[in-house]
């Protein structure tokens, strides 16, 4: 992995000083929260994207004709989309910035997401939900790095594990629109959808270009003014550089640079696979699997909004860890959580254990994923953090997507419950296993 040096200033010239560094000490202003919630409701927005037609799945199948086989196929083909768009769109977040992917990323969607709600035929259908898809991938990509270049250090992890609860949020108008307009068309639930991406303009009017980005490309009168607005006035015998420094003194790399950076970039891609099959592979097919256990599609529903419920205190728990024991020990303990309440759920005998197995699972997996969304971001240096999480979010993506198909053909051909959940939650304990080796980022300035 490349960084950038700090340049070493001739005599009489202005010293460095860190743009992490002044991160560091600075406090939470409203300016903040603003951007922080604008953010926070694009990822409201993503969620119900990625669930956005499971839970109007069958009125695709019927409206098309299709097996569930093919039906997997429709439910995942945004996310298909999104592995290659990931990548695309992060050959851009580098080079034009935070922001401007952010926006067109939303834009790009909200048309192409609206054509697919229309298509007459199912050809027609799965190729605009693949082209939505890598619309989708750079707003996919560039939430979590760009909130996190935005927060003060203190708050970072905190901020980031709280903005994953806009999953739930998402999850749960997702459910309340099919609900009420799922049995009249499923078209509508999609045009809804595909609306949601006009909050581009939100991003365009409410949220700064990240400091970090800016000072990385040089500039430093756009960095000065967004700092400003953060309640941080930079001193004139001071300039503005990207490289910091450890808050104990210590080199903020050391700790990086002990592993092989190729190794690291593959620790964080196994976690992001083997984690993404284990609580994908299971939430969009959980209506599925609850109503192949006699419960009605309304029931179904209801166990899946109730899920999303429990999953909210899940997320607080986590965020308030992270700050008191870090980011390793708090991932690791709720996904060892999540195995177990998958475990409950694929062995339940009756109703109620299958209620108490999923909460176990939902408030433990999002928690975990909330503190994953923002590790997997603060090990990557700021010259390659839009790369390196497309990388890491890409990998989610091609989990999700053959996860989806793989498990339909599964219920296609009637393996057991307990074989299907039990194939899922293997992928957890992999994840756990694989995590072990990544350094701890809990109160260090961002690279």
């Amino acid at each position: 992995m490349s960084s950038i040096a700090t340049p070493q200033p001739a005599a009489g010239d202005p010293a460095p000083i860190a743009v992490g560094t002044l991160f560091s000490t600075m406090r939470l202003r409203r300016s903040h929260v603003i951007a922080g919630s604008v953010l926070f409701f694009a990822f409201v927005v993503e969620a119900w994207e990625q669930v956005g037609l499971i839970y109007v799945a069958p009125g695709i199948m019927a409206d098309f004709g299709v097996s569930q086989g093919q039906l997997g196929m429709a439910l995942s083909a945004v996310a298909f989309g999104m592995v290659p768009g990931t990548l695309l769109w992060a050959t851009l977040v580098d080079r034009l910035g935070r922001k401007k992917v952010a926006i067109a990323s939303l834009l790009a969607y909200a048309a192409l997401a609206l054509a697919s709600a229309l298509s007459p035929s199912f050809t027609l259908f799965l190729v605009l939900r693949f082209l939505a898809g890598v619309a989708f991938g750079g707003i996919y990509a560039v939430t979590f790095p760009y909130f996190i270049e935005l927060l003060p250090t203190r708050y970072r992890g905190p901020g980031a594990v709280a903005l994953s609860i806009g999953f739930p949020v998402g999850t749960l108008l997702c459910i309340a629109v099919s609900s009420v307009f799922g049995h009249e068309n499923w078209r509508i639930v999609a045009v809804i959808a595909a609306l949601a991406g006009l909050w581009a303009f939100a991003v365009w009017a409410l949220v700064p270009e990240s400091p970090y980005w800016l000072v990385k490309r040089g500039h430093l009168d756009q960095a000065h003014h967004v700092l400003s607005g953060f309640g941080v006035e930079v001193p004139a015998d001071r300039t503005l550089v990207l490289e910091v420094a450890h808050s104990d003194g210590q080199d903020a790399k050391a700790t990086v640079r002990a592993m092989h950076p190729g190794f690291l970039l593959a620790v964080v891609l196994v976690v992001s696979f083997t984690f993404s099959w284990g609580y994908w592979g299971l939430q969009t097919w959980l209506p599925a699997l609850l109503q192949s256990k006699g419960l009605s599609i309304s029931a179904s529903l209801g166990f899946v909004a109730l899920s999303q419920v429990v999953s909210v205190p899940g997320y607080l728990l986590a965020a308030w860890l992270t700050k008191v024991i870090g980011r390793r020990w708090v991932f690791i303990a709720f996904a060892i959580g999540s195995i177990i309440g998958g475990a409950i759920f694929a062995l339940a005998a009756d109703s109620v254990q299958m209620y108490i197995g999923n909460f176990v699972l939902a408030f433990f997996s999002l928690g975990a994923w909330g503190i994953w969304n923002t590790w997997s971001g603060e090990v990557m240096p700021t010259s390659i953090r839009g790369a390196g999480y497309a990388s890491s979010t890409a990998a989610i993506l091609l989990a999700q997507t053959l996860a989806v198909p793989v498990i339909g053909t599964m219920l296609d051909h009637s393996l057991s419950f307990t074989v299907v959940v039990g194939s899922i939650v293997a992928m957890l304990v992999v994840a756990v296993l694989a995590v072990l080796p990544l350094p701890e980022t809990e109160g260090r300035a961002l690279r």
